[in-house]
C-alpha cells in the first residue's frame, strides 16, 4: 500500500485554521467531502468525533492519526493537515499536535484499515522527516515530501 493511493495532492491542508480539536476535525472532514460527494459531511464529522470520545487519536511527537469507517466509502481515502502553531489535541505526550493524518474507510475493511494505520504511523515515525513536513511552504512541497517519504518503504 502507498499513501499516494490513499492521499492525492489536493487533500492536503497546509495551514489548518482550526484552534481546538473539533475545529481542527471538522475542517479536515469537508475537504473530504468537498472532493468525495458520497461522503455527508454530518456523517463523517460525527465519525471522526466518536473515535476521539473513545481515546486520542494523537499518537504524540506533534502527530496525530483520525481515523473511522463510514458507509458509503468504497476505499480508504485520506486528509493530510498541518498546523504551524499546533493544537490541543489530548496528546499522549502532552504536546501540542501539529501534524494530523486523517483516514476514512469502508465500513468492511478491518484488515486494510489498520494497515494503512499503520503505514502512516511509520511513515511519521521519523522526527527529520516531521521537521520537513513542518517546514514546508506550501500543499504541493508538503505532498512531495510525503510522496518521496513514501517511496522508501
Amino acid at each position: 500500500m502507498k499513501i499516494t493511493e490513499i492521499l492525492s495532492p489536493d487533500m492536503v491542508v497546509a495551514d489548518l485554521k482550526g484552534t481546538t480539536k473539533p475545529d481542527v476535525l471538522n475542517e479536515l472532514a469537508q475537504a473530504l467531502a468537498a472532493k468525495y460527494k458520497e461522503i455527508p459531511i454530518g456523517e463523517l464529522t460525527a465519525v471522526l468525533a466518536e473515535r476521539e470520545r473513545l481515546g486520542s487519536t494523537a499518537i504524540g511527537d506533534g502527530i496525530a492519526i483520525p481515523h473511522g469507517k463510514l458507509r458509503g466509502v468504497k476505499k480508504i481515502i485520506g486528509a493530510f493537515g498541518r498546523h504551524r502553531e499546533g493544537v490541543d489535541f489530548d496528546s499522549l505526550d502532552g504536546g501540542a499536535t501539529h501534524l494530523f493524518f486523517v483516514l476514512v474507510a469502508p465500513e468492511d475493511s478491518a484488515s486494510l484499515h489498520l494497515k494503512a494505520l499503520a503505514h502512516v504511523s511509520r511513515l511519521l515515525k521519523d522526527g527529520g522527516f516531521r521537521d520537513r513536513l513542518i517546514a514546508a511552504t506550501d500543499d504541493a512541497e508538503i505532498f512531495g515530501l510525503i510522496k518521496e517519504e513514501d517511496g522508501k518503504f
